[in-house]
C-alpha cells in the first residue's frame, strides 16, 4: 500500500507554489524536488525517482518552482536566483509544518533546477543531468554533500558538470551513468539514478 499524496499550496513573496507531498510513515528525511526547464511536479521520471526514495524511507515533496504562467517564459526557467528563492520558500514552509519540521532536508534537482538547489545550506544535494555550472557564483560556498549524476552519453553536459565539480569544496561525488543520454530514457538508467540518489540521501541524513 502506497503512502497517500497530499496537494499543498506554498504561499509567500507574492506567489503561490503548487506541490505534491508524500509522507513516509517513519521518515529519515524530506527530499524536495526542483524540476528543470519545461518540466513540472507531474513529471513521470521525477515521480518514479520519488517512489524509489520513499522505498528507502524518505518523504518527498515534488514542487513547481514557477507558476503556470511563468513556465511559459524561457527567461524565468533560467533565472537561477528566482528559482533558488522559490526553493528557499518551500524549505521554510517545510520547517513550519508539524509533519516535516523535525526532518533533515535534501534537494533533488534536474536540469536548470539543479543550479537552484546548490545555493542553499541543507543536508544533501543530488543533481540529475543538471546544470550546476549555472550556479557558478555559489559553488565554492556550498556546504551540503553533493552528488552529480550525469548520462555517459550526455555530451556537453558532462563537461559542464566537471567544471562545476572542480569548484565545489564540499563532500562531493560525480557519477556517469553508462549508456544514458540527457533524459535517462534508456532501459535501466533512471533506475540507477534513483537508487544512487536514495543511497546518497540516506547516507547523509543524520540517524534518528
Amino acid at each position: 500500500m502506497s503512502d497517500p499524496e497530499t496537494a499543498v499550496r506554498i504561499t509567500g513573496a507574492g506567489v503561490t507554489l503548487m506541490g505534491d507531498l508524500v509522507l513516509h510513515r517513519d521518515p529519515k528525511g524530506l527530499v524536495i524536488f526542483a524540476h528543470g526547464s519545461g518540466s513540472s511536479r507531474h513529471s513521470v521520471r521525477n515521480k518514479y525517482v520519488a517512489s524509489v526514495l520513499r522505498a528507502h524511507g524518505l518523504s518527498t515533496l515534488l514542487l513547481d518552482l514557477l507558476t503556470e504562467a511563468e513556465s511559459e517564459w524561457t527567461d524565468k526557467r533560467f533565472d537561477i536566483d528566482l528559482l533558488a528563492q522559490r526553493l528557499t520558500l518551500a524549505e521554510n514552509w517545510a520547517k513550519q509544518q508539524d509533519e516535516t519540521k523535525q526532518l533533515p532536508i535534501g534537494y533533488f534537482g534536474s536540469s536548470t533546477g539543479a543550479a537552484a538547489v546548490l545555493g542553499d545550506e541543507i543536508k544533501a544535494v543530488v543533481s540529475r543531468g543538471g546544470r550546476p555550472d549555472l550556479a557558478k557564483a555559489y559553488l565554492a560556498k556550498v556546504t551540503a554533500p553533493t552528488l552529480l549524476l550525469v548520462g555517459g552519453y550526455d555530451d556537453g553536459v558532462i563537461e559542464l558538470n566537471e567544471q562545476a565539480y572542480a569548484l565545489l569544496n564540499c563532500e562531493k561525488e560525480m557519477t556517469l551513468i553508462p549508456g544514458a543520454t540527457h533524459l535517462f530514457e534508456e532501459a535501466g538508467t533512471l533506475e540507477q539514478v534513483a537508487e544512487l540518489a536514495a543511497q546518497w540521501f540516506v547516507k547523509q541524513f543524520p540517524g534518528k
